[in-house]
């Protein structure tokens, strides 16, 4: 017979869900960087509506890993918390130097179709674990993260 965690989940496939969702989390991170230093350093004719957007792309983000990272600790995991781990995780990389506005969001978007992708098979897990919680958080990202995904693409056409 498998074992069970406090919240009544199969362990070991929770053990996958949170080794799943440190990368998620350590991807966050990243893209939550991202976006503070875009944020930042933009420049151009851009720069108020960017500037403000950017701002409003890095709380979003900054909720979110606040949210992985206690969604680990439910399933009985320890969320990632040294930047060291999260460079060495992250399926996103780092963006330094960049402050024009184009290349600000089209890096953006490509971390979100990372995350998103990341988010789906993180969903396919949940469901096979019968983790209503953390299929629950994925969906509602995935719906969020699509829309501005349309969003981002519409300001670079």
């Amino acid at each position: 017979m498998s074992q069970v965690n406090a919240i009544g989940l199969n362990s070991a496939k929770s053990e996958d869900i949170i080794e799943s969702l440190n990368s998620l989390l350590s991807s966050y991170q990243i893209q939550y960087m991202n976006a503070r230093g875009f944020h930042w350093n933009i420049k151009g004719r851009n720069f108020f509506e960017l500037h403000i957007k950017f701002e409003e792309i890095y709380n979003l983000l900054l909720l979110k890993v606040d949210e992985v990272a206690e969604r680990i600790l439910t399933l009985d995991g320890a969320p990632l918390h040294a930047f060291s781990d999260y460079l060495e995780v992250s399926k996103i990389k780092e963006a330094k130097g960049i402050s024009d506005g184009v290349a600000a969001v089209e890096n953006l978007l490509a971390g979100y179709s990372v995350l998103i992708k990341m988010q789906r098979e993180i969903l396919s897990q949940a469901a096979d674990a019968d983790d209503e919680g953390t299929a629950s958080l994925m969906s509602d990202y995935i719906s969020e993260q699509e829309k501005l995904v349309w969003m981002l693409k519409a300001y670079l056409d």
